[in-house]
């Protein structure tokens, strides 16, 4: 990198922004008004001293295009909207939680209704919910019961969520997501 002229401190440079007022390089640009007017090529000197007559920043909007197409405009007010408008979009993402509800296949009547309840209100609070059938021993032979307790356990929830992912073994654990139906 060469070294700042006439004492000025430069500051790093990201590569994620564009090139600005004297870090645009290139002899011949050209030039898009603030309003979205072409003003044509000019000498990058011409253009940066066009955008500080008119108090405004010369910012380098395509930089492999040939000439280069610069804008004029308030570089301050571009990075702060640019900010705004991704926090704005940051603020509607939505984040889904992924709940975990364990049953085995032995679980009693009384038992599952408890598990029902829990994953009724996970997908009702807008979280997906992974039901985790774990196996002991010679249970594992009966893939048969698990699967169908993870079914059983989906119908009673049918109202409220969907199957995302059907059951499936990993081991001697079998499971299943299941995620809440979209609201209107």
């Amino acid at each position: 990198m060469a070294r700042p002229r006439n004492g000025q401190q430069e500051a790093p440079s990201r590569s994620d922004e564009p090139r600005v007022n004297e870090r645009i390089r290139v002899p011949r640009v050209l030039v898009i008004a603030d309003d979205g007017a072409k003003l044509g090529e000019f000498l990058t000197p011409d253009a940066l001293a066009l955008a500080r007559e008119r108090g405004l920043d010369l910012i380098e909007v395509a930089p492999n295009s040939r000439p280069p197409v610069c804008r004029l405009a308030d570089y301050g007010r571009l990075k702060y909207d640019r900010k705004k408008k991704e926090a704005a979009a940051k603020k509607r993402q939505a984040v889904v939680n992924v709940k975990e509800v364990k049953i085995r296949p032995k679980t009693d009547v009384h038992d599952f209704q408890v598990k029902a309840r829990a994953t009724r209100k996970f997908l009702e609070s807008g979280d997906k919910v992974k039901v985790s059938l774990r196996f002991r021993g010679r249970e594992v032979v009966h893939r048969d019961i698990g699967v169908a307790k993870c079914k059983s356990l989906a119908n009673e929830v049918a109202d409220v969520g969907v199957i995302e992912q059907p059951p499936r073994m990993d081991g001697r654990q079998m499971m299943m997501i299941i995620a809440p139906i979209a609201k209107k």
